[in-house]
């Protein structure tokens, strides 16, 4: 029979897991609720209780979504992305493969939710280019992140986590590509899967996109002109953006003060000036794509405006200001606020004249181009109201090749052991900052505090389960009735049982729950515990039959438009097949 400190821990991980399956409350804030249960039960040492956020685990976890962020700012990710629409078949199959390699390759260094959360608006562009609803891509597209995430120490927290128990077991820590060999024949399986099965038995439905179309804001007008070295010049408009413009249209070209309409077919020359209808975002993507310049950003050379330090911000014009019926030329709002106007939005109207032209109404919003210090100006002003801080949609590109040579460098140390992992990670997320890849607030909104406080209250419950010997009395209860069975039967059984209670609860509170009691179970047995802790960080990393399951699943379960079973009847037979692999190929890779 367990003691009563056993009971206690049980009881207090039995609340938790409910917790997180019901969804009462959120993750993170059942996590602090686990550990004042802990501290209040004295099950835990206060001096214990800072044990999950001080331990390195977590300091991992928080520096890789920092290098991450380096990456997406950089505008890296995003030059990756727009280049897909040329690798891509024109059919589903190959624009599914394409997607999932991509995907799965990223996600292998960048923090997964990420990569999933700059590839779904991506994915949809593509799919509906070719015709294909988009929840016949969104569900392969948060599987492939799994796939990438669970091939090295860094892809996923889950991974890192479950290295850090090795450690403090007193083992050797993983290898930040130990996990590879296995990680990528799933990988090969898994892609195979989606491409040549699991493509049948998606749905064909349209989801919701409002949530994710966060910088989508119709009907902006901008005044690019063309400079010398322009990819667009002696080419047509039409022939240069093509079908890619997704919404981004050419209203006409001046060209020596004469209007050119109907100008999707002209060819292009330097020093032309193009007036461009369309959504923020593409209206950025296209300047940066092309080389385009606004006519305010080839008149201002305020070094002020280097891009490390704007933002971008949309502005409205109320009624009472005092730029109501000037023109943008006589508004002298780069004068008064240091900013640029990149655009101008007048709703229910689409605008044709030259910005510099146009006057000024009340309801109209402008796209502003700021140092960061000047936002606060224009936040204190009458005369326009800031309805949105757009700085996401300004990328760093001059600096996306050192953001990848800071990664590669992070990887490399602590692939070759010339430092550790915990050191290379700090040392590459303090080299992003340093450099201006991303500024130190970036650094901050980049990080998930609520993955890092489900980390700081979580781990404490593990270390309970351990000191207290309920790990022990787990192992010998539970999984220890396989032991006769062999070390094979156990590992088959860690894998399962930690792959079921990951679709319902959170992955890494999984991981805590199993970790310690496989090492238990494993000294039982007289071997190895390293061939449990990797079936317990796959397992816990790779959860297909349910959208709540892991984080990707529930980023595409609205914007895909997908029902609850879907993810059932695609997913299941890919854990069954990924349970069959680990089971087989875990123990020659990783002897017992």
């Amino acid at each position: 029979m367990p003691g009563t400190e056993s009971i206690l821990v049980i009881a207090v991980a039995a609340g938790a897991m409910l917790l997180f399956v019901t969804e009462r409350l959120r993750a993170d804030v059942v996590a602090i609720c686990v550990l004042a249960a802990l501290l209040l039960l004295r099950l835990i040492e206060p001096s214990q209780a800072l044990y999950g956020f001080a331990s390195s685990a977590t300091a991992i976890v928080a520096c890789m979504f920092v290098l991450s962020a380096g990456l997406v700012r950089t505008g890296l990710v995003d030059w990756l992305a727009r280049r897909l629409d040329r690798l891509a078949g024109g059919g589903e199959a190959s624009l599914l493969l394409t997607l999932c390699l991509t995907v799965g390759v990223l996600s292998a260094v960048v923090v997964n939710t990420a990569t999933v959360a700059i590839f779904i608006p991506v994915a949809i562009a593509l799919a509906r280019s070719r015709k294909v609803r988009s929840s016949r891509v969104l569900m392969p597209l948060s599987f492939a992140s799994q796939f990438g995430g669970v091939c090295t120490l860094v892809g996923t927290s889950t991974n890192i986590l479950v290295n850090s128990f090795a450690v403090s077991a007193g083992l050797a820590g993983f290898g930040i590509f130990e996990f590879a060999r296995l990680g990528a024949v799933m990988a090969a399986v898994g892609i195979a899967y989606l491409v040549l099965v699991g493509r049948h038995m998606l749905p064909e439905r349209e989801g919701e996109t409002r949530t994710i179309d966060k910088y989508r804001l119709a009907d902006y007008l901008a005044e690019f002109i063309v400079p010398e070295g322009s990819s667009l010049v002696g080419k047509s408009w039409e022939e240069a953006v093509g079908d890619r413009a997704d919404g981004t249209r050419l209203i006409k070209i001046i060209r020596s003060g004469a209007d050119i309409w109907a100008a999707a077919r002209e060819t292009v020359e330097e020093g032309d000036v193009l007036l461009v209808h369309g959504s923020a975002d593409r209206l950025m993507k296209s300047k940066d794509a092309l080389g385009l310049e606004t006519i305010a950003e080839s008149q201002v050379s305020d070094e002020k405006l280097r891009s490390d330090e704007v933002q971008l911000v949309e502005a409205l014009v109320p009624p009472q200001s005092r730029l109501v019926n000037r023109t943008i030329k006589d508004s002298a709002i780069a004068r008064r606020w240091g900013c640029v106007i990149l655009a101008l939005q007048r709703r229910g109207r689409v605008l044709r004249e030259s910005l510099s032209d146009i006057k000024l109404e009340p309801g109209d919003s402008l796209l502003l181009q700021c140092g960061a210090k000047n936002v606060a100006r224009i936040l204190k002003s009458p005369h326009l109201v800031v309805t949105n801080e757009l700085t996401e949609l300004y990328l760093r590109k001059e600096r996306a090749v050192l953001s990848l040579g800071i990664l590669c460098a992070v990887l490399a140390l602590a692939a070759l052991h010339v430092l550790p992992v915990l050191y290379a990670a700090i040392f590459g997320s303090l080299a992003m900052v340093l450099t201006r890849c991303i500024t130190i607030q970036e650094a901050y909104d980049a990080i998930d505090w609520k993955i890092i406080f489900l980390l700081g209250g979580m781990l404490p419950l593990g270390l309970a389960i351990s000191q207290t010997g309920t790990a022990d009395w787990l192992a010998a209860s539970t999984l220890g009735r396989a032991s006769p069975a062999g070390p094979l039967a156990v590992l088959a059984v860690i894998y399962i049982v930690t792959a079921v209670l990951t679709e319902t609860m959170s992955n890494t509170a999984a991981a805590i729950l199993i970790a310690p009691i496989a090492i238990s179970v494993a000294a039982g047995l007289g071997v190895s515990p390293r061939p449990f802790l990797i079936a317990i960080t796959f397992a816990a990393s790779t959860s297909f039959a349910t959208p709540v399951g892991y984080q990707t699943n529930t980023m595409v379960y609205t914007a895909g438009g997908y029902r609850f079973l879907d993810f059932t009847k695609v997913g299941v037979p890919l854990n069954l097949i990924f349970w069959g692999i680990a089971v087989w190929l875990i123990p020659v890779f990783w002897p017992f």
